[in-house]
Parts: C-alpha cells; sequence; structure tokens
C-alpha cells in the first residue's frame, strides 16, 4: 500500500511503522507565524508541488526547555505550524471512516511539543483510531499580551488560534488518511486539558469536534489585566517598550530569555504572592472575544452541553513538580499558612487534609494542597459543570503508584499520559511511570487505551457516567500503594467536601 496522501495543500508522503501503521509526520497546517505574521492569527498554507516527504517532525514552537527523547528548539527555525498523523493500512485503504483523536500537549503554556516520545500515536492506530498530535505556538508567542499595533490588532489566545487552525485542516484533509471528520475527539493534558476546555466553549471551535478529553486540566484562564501586567515586565527585561512594534523588534529567543528571568525574578520573591510558588506566566486570557470567560463558568452555563467529555486528573499531582525542583519546598506551618493565603484558601483546607492522612507531614500536606488546587479539584469542577448542565460527562482519577524498596514512583502529574497512549516501553517516561513495567501496568494500559478508542468511537469510554448509578460514576485507575506515601484520595468525596468554600476566578496581578 502506497504512503502517499492527497491535502489541500499538496501531496505527503509518510513512513510505515510496525504492524500496518503509517506515521505522517510534519505535515504544515498553516504558515510559519514569523516576519509579518509573528503575533498575528494563523493563515492558511499555500500548496506546493510534487510530494513532500514528512518522515521526520517538525521544528518545534521557541522555548529554553529541554525534555527526554524530544528535539529542543533551534532558533531560526519558522516552520513550527504543523501537525503529525498516524493511520493504519486498513484505515487509509478506504476500509471505512475511523473515529480520529487530536491530542493538544501540555507544558505550562511555555514547553513540549507533539515530537515527545509520550504522544507517539501507533498503540491507538492499531485500536482503530486515525491520531493527530500538533504543534502551536507556545510562551509570548502564543499567549503574551499584544497592545494593539498601528497597523491592526495581534490577536490575544494565539495559540488556541492555532489549534483551531489545526482541527480545520483536520476536518477539511482527514478523510484522506482514513478518518472520520463528523468523528473526532480533541484530547489534551495539563495545559493542553484546559486548552481543550476552551475549545469547548469558543465560537472558533463549534463544530470541529464532537468528544473532548481533558486529563489535569489547570486553572483558572488569566484575566486581561494578568496578561497585560506579565506582558510589561517581560518587555522591561528585553528594554523595549511594551508595545507591538517594541515587541516585535525583539527575537523569539531574547523573549524566550526574557521570559524566564521574570520567571526566576517570581521565584526569586516570597512577596510577589501566588505567582512565586511555581511561576506560571502564560495562559489562555479571558479576552471576552476569543476566550468569553473562564472556561469553567462557560461549560456550567451550558455551553458546551452538545460535546461528550471524559475527564481524568492523578490522585498526587504536584509530587512530579516537586520532584523536579519547580516548586517551592514547604516544610514548616508558617510556611504552609502563607502558602493558604496567598491562594486565599480556607483555613479549614489543611486541617481537613490532615484529618483525612493524620501521618502526613506539612510537606505532605502541602504537596496535595497544591495538586488538587491546581488541577485535581479543578478538573473535578470541569466534569461537574458539564455533567449539571446537561452535558454527558465521565470521570476517571489516576492512582497508581508504587512504594517498595525502589524509588518512590507516585500517582503525579503525567504519570497517566504513556499508560492511555500504549506508550509504557519508551525510555524517555521511565522517570514518570517508574523503571520496569510489570504485567499488572500493561494491563492498565490496555484498558486505558481501550477506554479512550471506546470514547473517540462510540462515546462509551466503558463505564457509566456521571449522574448515572453511584457505583459507576467514576474510574479508579491502578491503585495507591501505602509504602509510598499518604493518598488523600482513598475518601474522594470528604476530599471534595473540603473545597466546597472556595471559588476559582480568572488569575490577576
Amino acid at each position: 500500500m502506497t504512503s502517499v496522501f492527497g491535502t489541500v495543500s499538496g501531496r505527503v508522503r509518510g513512513r510505515a511503522e510496525d504492524r500496518g501503521v503509517v506515521a505522517v509526520l510534519g505535515i504544515p497546517y498553516a504558515e510559519p507565524p514569523f516576519g509579518a505574521d509573528r503575533f498575528r492569527a494563523p493563515r492558511p498554507r499555500r500548496g506546493w508541488e510534487g510530494i513532500r516527504d514528512c518522515v521526520e517532525y517538525g521544528p518545534i514552537s521557541p522555548q529554553s526547555a529541554e525534555l527526554p527523547g524530544a528535539p529542543s528548539w533551534v532558533p531560526g527555525d519558522e516552520d513550527i505550524l504543523s501537525l503529525n498523523v498516524w493511520t493504519t493500512r486498513d484505515h487509509a485503504a478506504g476500509g471505512g471512516p475511523s473515529p480520529v483523536l487530536v491530542w493538544i500537549h501540555g507544558g505550562a503554556y511555555t514547553f513540549g511539543s507533539s515530537a515527545q516520545p509520550d504522544f507517539e500515536g501507533t498503540a491507538l492506530a492499531r485500536a482503530g483510531l486515525v491520531v493527530v498530535t500538533l504543534n502551536y505556538r507556545l510562551g509570548f508567542e502564543g499567549f503574551g499580551h499584544i497592545p494593539p499595533g498601528a497597523d491592526g490588532v495581534c490577536p490575544p489566545n494565539r495559540g488556541l488560534l492555532d489549534q483551531v487552525a489545526a482541527l480545520e485542516w483536520v476536518r477539511d484533509n482527514i478523510v484522506s488518511f482514513g478518518g472520520d471528520p463528523d468523528n473526532v475527539t480533541v484530547a489534551g493534558q495539563s495545559a493542553g486539558a484546559t486548552s481543550v476546555a476552551c475549545l469547548m466553549t469558543m465560537d472558533g471551535a463549534r463544530g470541529l469536534f464532537r468528544r473532548a478529553i481533558a486529563h489535569s486540566a489547570v486553572g483558572p484562564v488569566f484575566a486581561p489585566a494578568l496578561a497585560e501586567h506579565l506582558t510589561q515586565r517581560i518587555a522591561a527585561e528585553a528594554r523595549v517598550p511594551a508595545a507591538h512594534a517594541g515587541l516585535a523588534a525583539v527575537s523569539p529567543r531574547a523573549l524566550v530569555q526574557a521570559s524566564d528571568a521574570v520567571v526566576e525574578g517570581y521565584r526569586q520573591d516570597p512577596h510577589s504572592g501566588r505567582i512565586s510558588w511555581d511561576p506560571v506566566i502564560f495562559g489562555p486570557v479571558a479576552d471576552g472575544h476569543v476566550l468569553r470567560g473562564d472556561p469553567l463558568d462557560l461549560i456550567g452555563a451550558g455551553g458546551a452541553q452538545d460535546i461528550g467529555l471524559l475527564v481524568c486528573h492523578t490522585t498526587q499531582e504536584y509530587r512530579l513538580m516537586d520532584a523536579v525542583g519547580s516548586c517551592a519546598e514547604v516544610t514548616t506551618e508558617e510556611e504552609l499558612v502563607r502558602f493558604a493565603k496567598d491562594f486565599g484558601l480556607p483555613d479549614s483546607l489543611a486541617a481537613g487534609y490532615r484529618r483525612l492522612a493524620p501521618e502526613a507531614t506539612v510537606r505532605d500536606v502541602h504537596l496535595a494542597l497544591y495538586g488538587d488546587l491546581s488541577f485535581g479539584e479543578y478538573s473535578n469542577r470541569l466534569a461537574a459543570a458539564h455533567a449539571r448542565s446537561g452535558g454527558r460527562t465521565f470521570l476517571s482519577r489516576f492512582a497508581r503508584q508504587r512504594g517498595g524498596s525502589g524509588p518512590r514512583v507516585y500517582a503525579w502529574h503525567c504519570a497517566d499520559v504513556p499508560f492511555a497512549f500504549g506508550n509504557l516501553a519508551e525510555e524517555s517516561v521511565q522517570f514518570l511511570i517508574g523503571g520496569t513495567r510489570t504485567p499488572a501496568d500493561h494491563r492498565l494500559s490496555e484498558r486505558m487505551v481501550a477506554a479512550w478508542a471506546g470514547f473517540a468511537a462510540t462515546g462509551n469510554p466503558g463505564w457509566g457516567p456521571l449522574g448515572g448509578a453511584p457505583h459507576e460514576a467514576i474510574r479508579i485507575w491502578g491503585k495507591a500503594d501505602p509504602a509510598a506515601g499518604p493518598d488523600f484520595w482513598q475518601d474522594g468525596d470528604a476530599l471534595r467536601a473540603l473545597w466546597s468554600a472556595f471559588a476559582y476566578r480568572p488569575g490577576h496581578p
């Protein structure tokens, strides 16, 4: 079977993978967003003559991160808006259109790419899906606030607009790869999950997908005032005016360096409030136009009730940030009190966590609070809001952890992704999952792959939706190991009740 496929821009050639899968990598879906197009909405890709070889991942968005097994950004690479497709020979040969899964990577809206080994789509393609992963603009290029220029307005949320452009490419081209443009599921984790939640509410994305998967959604989104404040800080670090002309004159590399310097400045300043604890300075902005508000509120108001939603979070999210040293260490009661005050947490929260796990240290309580604040509770509220509004909603939690004599492995942020993609053998994920895989790990991965495939195909992941039978409402993936430390989610209902007095609102300066 040929590995050449037609697109509206021209023909592309992929490469054969194992067991009948074809990977078509680095397909451009929009023009390079630099030069005259910098800070602008994405433009459709111009056509090309002949057959374009698409056997390597495309260049990634400007960033300073270097992730295991993934390419680094090369200054000067501009053709960063590309996507990848995995399909089987049966799909591509016209055996009937197959459901499509479109994956949006995470990385604090600042780093990451579709080329990370965790996101290789072969296993999901063998499970019956046509898999698409994509790059989009990150950092200031994708999410920095740009004041109006003399010749018009550079839109906010350019990274989200890139994602919409990729979904439009799927609508217009995926049939050539054996996919069904009327049966698309958009999925993501962390920043990618919140991107998915935003897309569910955006007018520009309406009708481009039928279902959504959100793993460890992080919230809330930014208020415009915060985005403007951060632009001023970054512009000052780059020594240019916080205006379109000044910012456009700064190279992508210099803008990344200025952004990193601002992050480090916040990290060293404990008086800067909540942003000092683990500085994330980019994210979707509730600008009132591209994104009308925080997706939690919009979804709760019924803005996406026609879209099926599958939500998952891990039970020990912030253990990963602690392991990689990205968050401030809290070991004293005084530090825990300051943390709670900076985030406006009720006094009852920390005390409630201690009741659920009396053996927990101050550090344990802090990491659990921070992980649930950032990911766990926001994800649960996203699911609950969608269900209350009439949407068909499924909820799951990833609880697998490993204790014993070896290094402890927690149910931490990102640990669920290689299981859902079926990529446990990838060398770069061994830190996340704890080295040697057991037969139980492979069985867990098979079940998670089947859940994603089933949900994308039919809207049914294999258990009941919220609002159905109580014992079916939440699927737990794996189980906690007591030797790995306290697990506050052993009583999920009690834990959720502790958060009832807390309200999310868009991030502010």
